[in-house]
This record gives C-alpha cells, structure tokens and sequence, in this order.
C-alpha cells in the first residue's frame, strides 16, 4: 500500500488509502502526543479525523507571489497551511520538486504519485521519511474546509460511469455511508481485477480526470 510500484492496487488505490494508513500513525501519534483529543465538549476534532485531502498544484515556491509582490488571488487559510506542508516537504522531506497545492488548497495528487511512483519515493504520500512534516499536514487538516459529500458523490459516479465509458468496464460507483461518499473503482481490492498499470487503464484515467473535483482526486 505504500509502495505504488509493487501494491497491485496501483498508485490511484494507493493514493485512496493514503490518509488512512500512510499518515493514520505518525498524524494521529502526534496528535495524541500533543493532548488533541476532543474540543472539550465530546465532539471530535478535525485533526483526529483523517481527512480525505485529495490535491495541489505544481507550481514552484517562486509562484507564491506575483510581480506586484502580493498574494495570488482567492489564497485560503487552508491553501497557506498546505503551503507550508510542500515547503516542508521541499526542505525537510527530501522532495525539492513536491507540487504546490492547488488553488483551492487540495493537494496536487496527479503529481505527487508520479514522484511517489518511483522506487524507494513511497513517503512522498505520508509527510516525508519518519513524518518528518506531519506537524505540517495535521496542521492544514486543521483548517481542510468541510466537504460537500453530496457534491464528492456526484463527481465520484460521474468519473466512475466514464471509466467504463472507456474501456474499464469493471470500474465500480461511489456509494454514501453515513452520509459520507465512499470511492468506487475496483470491486475487489483485496484481489484486484483491475490492471491500472495497463496502457488502456492509464488512457481511461487521462480522458476522464476532470470529472474529479479537487477534493476527491486521487481517492477513486
């Protein structure tokens, strides 16, 4: 699952999991070091809840300003903190070339598993060697802005029914669980049925990736 070179499941299903068992233990151990519980009222905090970040962009840490010397337009508290996050990456991570996040603040995922897909780059999705940059990452979890499930969902089924459109006939719809999208994609993944590692696969991906909505690319 941390390897997309070997996993069976391709760089996309490990981009999926990524949130769950890639930052799960050093995110949520740091948490849990830092005393971040709950809010004092019993509910959860954001920043132990995994967030499903799907994306950035890749720009160089030169595009953080424009000529005039100020911040791009639309910038977010969330784009800033994921800012720092792919600084860290940069620095302490040991990925010069991480991707800037998107405008909108989601990570650039596209990128991320090109960079995460060659051999021994795997921590490019969990924070850098020994989560060097969690405290980076749980941080812009922090301020993620709430997903619009209903939206995710759309998005997630019109990427889905495209897949099979073109070629991946296999390729399974999201479903809702607890009012949360759950991703589709292969209806086994225990045992996968799906080759994403095929060149029809990949000509599938490109010709339907702007059905995705940064908050959900790379999770199906």
């Amino acid at each position: 699952m941390t390897f997309p070179r070997t996993n069976p499941r391709g760089p996309r299903a490990t981009a999926r999991l990524r949130m769950t068992a890639l930052v799960t233990l050093p995110v949520l151990a740091l948490a849990v070091a830092c005393g971040g519980g709950d809010d004092g009222a019993g509910g959860t905090k954001k920043s132990d809840v995994i967030a499903d970040v799907p994306q950035s962009p890749g720009a160089s840490a030169g595009t953080d300003k424009n000529e005039a010397g100020t911040l791009p337009a639309g910038r977010s508290a969330f784009y800033d903190a994921q800012l720092k996050y792919v600084q860290c990456m940069r620095v302490k991570g040991g990925y010069k070339d991480y991707p800037d996040p998107k405008l909108s603040g989601y990570l650039d995922w596209e990128k991320i598993e090109v960079i995460a897909s060659k051999p021994g780059q795997n921590e490019a999705y969990k924070g850098g060697k020994d989560g060097v940059c969690a405290p980076e990452l749980l941080a812009a979890m922090d301020v993620e802005p709430e997903r619009d499930q209903q939206k995710s969902y759309e998005s997630m089924l019109a990427h889905a029914k495209c897949m099979r459109d073109n070629g991946v006939s296999r390729f399974t719809n999201p479903t809702m669980s607890g009012g949360n999208a759950q991703p589709g994609g292969d209806p086994n993944p225990a045992s996968p049925s799906i080759d994403t590692d095929s060149p029809a696969y990949k000509q599938a991906r490109e010709a339907c990736k702007s059905k995705l909505i940064d908050s959900v690319e790379g999770m199906q």
